[in-house]
């Protein structure tokens, strides 16, 4: 049997004791998971001077209410490991970060990806200030990432307009790498950071894996060791979608028709089933629709277009047909699979890296990573905010939907940033 390597302090990255002498403080999110909750037993082990907070999001009084049990759970971990416990009730800033965005992203038909908007807004935005203006040195979380400091050179220097404590850090830069855990890496969800979260951000299980996590909230006596992970929407919890959304989105039923280059004859178009709303579905989904009129083929239906003025999807079963069409949708040219744009593209080091070279993203977590190059891309279109990027990889891809995260990593697995894929019809 493989012996599990031996975790040792440098894990945390950061120094556990402060200029000054003292314990560094640490502010750590605690979930009530077992990712969190190990993280604070491996701060604490390594010496630092931990609080756990436990962070409340918003939830609506017809969703589940689990949080309760989870901020019992995060009081128990505190109490176990015998360090403060405090609440930070974020409810309205998660209500109108990351729940108003998302279904204002729904309605607009484009798919969102609320993990990463809470991960800004939320756990690296309002908690990250609130426990940096509490005396905290660092924060940290469950999160499956790992942070390298790094000898910073001019082109790679954090904006100092991006980092408050410039001077300091300009020797430094710090890299956000994907996990040991490959099948648990969330650097996805994290392209959003700068410079300013990096430098004071400890993720204590990015080195781990999740066998090795779950071994150590065992003999770390944890009361969270065989709870189960967390699955659904980031603080909400396992929702259907589709229901959540019809408490905001009116459900309106619509057409589903057969891809035109699929239709028979003069007809101009061929319905073959109808859906509840467009706007509650996404290019590439093949469920949340009904087929009404079969075929022989009994091949999954998939959605390559929608229209959401007309309140129309669709679908073909084809698979080379939707990256085709995929393609000429979401770009300026299509030859044979033409570029994707991003708008309000991040870059962790605060400047751009060097175009010239390959890289490589996903469009979806745990996708396995596509080669890409890159290219400035500047549109007249007043829609379009901030930096602009365009992307072309070397092989097609299918179901790429505007308002999906596309997140760039070099082949060793740092990650660069990223940006929203931006629908330029």
């Amino acid at each position: 049997m493989k012996r599990q390597r031996r975790v040792s302090p440098s894990q945390t990255r950061g120094n556990p004791e402060s200029d000054s002498g003292k314990k560094s403080k640490v502010f750590i999110g605690l979930s009530g998971g077992v990712d969190s909750s190990v993280s604070a037993a491996l701060l604490k082990k390594a010496g630092y001077e931990v609080t756990g907070v436990f962070i409340k999001g918003w939830h609506p009084d017809w969703g589940p209410c689990g949080w309760q049990e989870d901020r019992l759970d995060a009081m128990r971990v505190c109490a176990h490991l015998g360090i403060p416990f405090r609440d930070l009730d974020l409810s309205r800033e998660y209500k109108k970060e990351v729940v108003d965005y998302m279904v204002a992203e729904y309605r607009a038909g484009r798919t969102p990806n609320p993990d990463v908007m809470c991960n800004k807004h939320i756990k690296f935005g309002a908690f990250f200030d609130w426990a940096l203006k509490q005396g905290a040195d660092y924060i940290a979380t469950g999160h499956y990432a790992r942070v390298r400091k790094a000898p910073s050179s001019k082109l790679q220097a954090p904006n100092k307009f991006q980092v408050s404590n410039y001077k300091k850090l300009q020797a430094t830069s710090y890299k956000l790498q994907a996990s040991r855990d490959s099948e648990k890496d969330q650097t996805y969800f994290l392209w959003t950071l700068t410079q300013r979260e990096l430098s004071r951000t400890l993720f204590p299980v990015g080195g781990l894996t999740k066998p090795a996590v779950r071994k150590l909230a065992k003999r770390f006596g944890l009361p969270t060791a065989d709870k189960k992970d967390s699955q659904g929407l980031c603080f909400v919890g396992k929702v259907d979608l589709p229901d959540f959304l019809s408490h905001f989105l009116k459900p309106k039923r619509g057409k589903v028709l057969l891809a035109p280059n699929e239709v028979e004859g003069n007809e101009k178009e061929k319905i073959i089933g109808w859906h509840n709303g467009a706007f509650f579905l996404t290019i590439g989904q093949r469920h949340g629709f009904t087929i009404i009129q079969k075929t022989p083929n009994d091949s999954p239906y998939y959605i390559i277009t929608k229209d959401i003025k007309k309140n129309t999807i669709s679908v073909s079963q084809n698979l080379k047909r939707l990256s085709k069409r995929l393609s000429k949708r979401l770009s300026l040219k299509a030859k044979p699979f033409g570029p994707v744009l991003l708008r309000n593209v991040n870059w962790l080091a605060g400047k751009a890296p060097d175009f010239s070279k390959t890289y490589f993203a996903r469009f979806r977590y745990c996708q396995p990573l596509q080669e890409i190059h890159l290219k400035n891309k500047r549109l007249n279109l007043k829609s379009v905010e901030r930096f602009n990027l365009e992307i072309r990889f070397e092989k097609p891809q299918t179901a790429i939907a505007p308002g999906q995260s596309l997140v760039i990593y070099t082949k060793s697995g740092e990650c660069l940033g990223g940006g929203v894929v931006f629908d330029s019809k």
